[in-house]
């Protein structure tokens, strides 16, 4: 009787265990999927002739990386067609995609990323938070963004409205101030950059790759399909796709690891 009382109550147990394993979030938006085909994100900020801090990488890096990707037969994917297949709608991808992504909208896109992009007809998806636009001596403008977008190579998405850090902006503000401040963050930019050059605006990457579950709520909420994140690994659609992760990308990094690091 013992006996068959321990078995069932195993069986309970690895059942248990079988449905948490499958579960996904509900506030996730991501289909019940395979495994499916991983891909690495890679992430760049600024660019130019030196390292000037912390997040630039040179412009012969860069192009090094570029190449690199050529030469190891690498398809450079757009962003949208990566979250196209973790939602489901599109039924592959290419053998080798890697998707690439740039952050804040710095001047030197302008200068330094986009000749190379031109030369290598590579697809970017840049986040940009509108309020920097412009205004900030280090940002590009919006006539700059415009131009580039005349090329075809890029899709503009949202990294809020000015870059803020939740965390401190929640130690900050009371809870209704906060919930407020978030949903501001994430609608302006949205409205500001689909205003601005008619496009669909309805992915986002978070400042500082800061995110939480309440985060993820309103940002579903707010419109959007898919977030990303700064974590070293490759993206599948297993993962909670409002919270994609990216490679960071600095001077000193070489790609080699990148793609042994699956």
């Amino acid at each position: 009787m013992d006996f068959l009382y321990l078995m069932k109550k195993c069986l309970s147990i690895f059942w248990i265990l079988l449905l948490l394993l499958s579960w996904q979030s509900p506030t996730s938006g991501a289909p019940q999927h395979p495994l499916g085909t991983r891909v690495p994100i890679l992430l760049y900020h600024r660019f130019g002739p030196v390292v000037a801090d912390s997040m630039t990488v040179t412009t012969s890096t860069f192009e090094s990386h570029l190449q690199y990707l050529k030469n190891h037969g690498y398809t450079v994917i757009p962003l949208r067609h990566l979250v196209d297949y973790s939602l489901g709608k599109r039924p592959s991808l290419p053998s080798r995609s890697l998707v690439i992504t740039a952050d804040d909208g710095h001047k030197s896109v302008y200068t330094e990323m986009f000749p190379l992009l031109k030369k290598y007809n590579i697809p970017v998806t840049l986040f940009l938070y509108p309020s920097a636009i412009s205004n900030a001596s280090y940002a590009m403008t919006w006539k700059q963004l415009r131009e580039i977008k005349e090329s075809e190579l890029f899709d503009f998405q949202s990294h809020t409205f000015w870059h803020p850090n939740f965390k401190e902006e929640r130690k900050r503000l009371k809870p209704a101030e906060y919930e407020d401040f978030v949903e501001k963050q994430l609608k302006k930019s949205r409205e500001r950059l689909q205003r601005e050059f008619d496009v669909k605006v309805d992915m986002l990457a978070w400042p500082f790759g800061i995110y939480d579950e309440g985060l993820l709520r309103k940002s579903i909420e707010a419109g959007y399909i898919a977030g990303f994140t700064m974590e070293r690994r490759h993206a599948s659609p297993s993962e909670n796709i409002m919270a994609l992760p990216r490679y960071l990308i600095v001077h000193e990094n070489a790609l080699q690891p990148i793609f042994d690091s699956k």
